[in-house]
């Protein structure tokens, strides 16, 4: 979780450990992203691309149950709750995970605020306006990481990175227009 050690983290068969605890594959529900600008799109793409060059992900129940990764994640917001569909690379669906959004509805709409702002400074402000608004909204989504983090300590042994780079994909599928 959070708090790691390096001794403690999972890892690839290559690194001498049991199991590929990493996402392959990640998929957004297109169906719940309702709109998107060329900015949104450009933060998803980024997001899955670090995400998948760099993370660490080890579904915990899964892994008992005998799931090794590499994983395929899809993610999706149903009634009010993130959906983690968990498969392996083959397709198999591993587990079902459910995250209420609940305590994400603030840092979720203090992200938005704060990427309207640093979307229109870079087109008119100057650079230290720039950075002054993009050490607020790294503030924001560090904080949201941990709070993810919490959200998932028990089911996915994560870290840091791979949190702040879910919780972009979860503003995507939060996204209204």
């Amino acid at each position: 979780m959070a708090d790691q050690s390096p001794d403690s983290l999972p890892l690839s068969p290559a690194a001498g450990g049991t199991g590929d605890y990493r996402i392959a594959q990640v998929t957004l529900d297109e169906a719940t992203i309702l709109w998107r600008n060329a900015d949104v799109e450009q933060e998803r793409r980024v997001a899955i691309y670090d995400l998948i060059e760099e993370n660490i992900f080890k579904p915990v129940r899964s892994v008992e149950r005998g799931g090794n990764g590499p994983y395929h994640l899809h993610l999706s917001v149903t009634d009010g709750r993130l959906v983690m569909d968990i498969s392996d690379t083959g397709g198999q669906l591993l587990e079902t995970l459910l995250i209420g959004m609940g305590r994400f509805r603030r840092p979720i709409r203090e992200y938005f605020a704060i990427c309207d702002s640093y979307y229109q400074a870079i087109r008119k402000a100057t650079p230290s306006e720039i950075e002054t608004i993009d050490m607020a909204r790294r503030g924001i989504h560090n904080g949201a990481a941990e709070l993810l983090l919490e959200r998932l300590d028990g089911k996915v042994e994560t870290d840091f990175a791979t949190a702040r780079r879910l919780f972009t994909l979860i503003c995507v599928l939060h996204i209204k227009g």
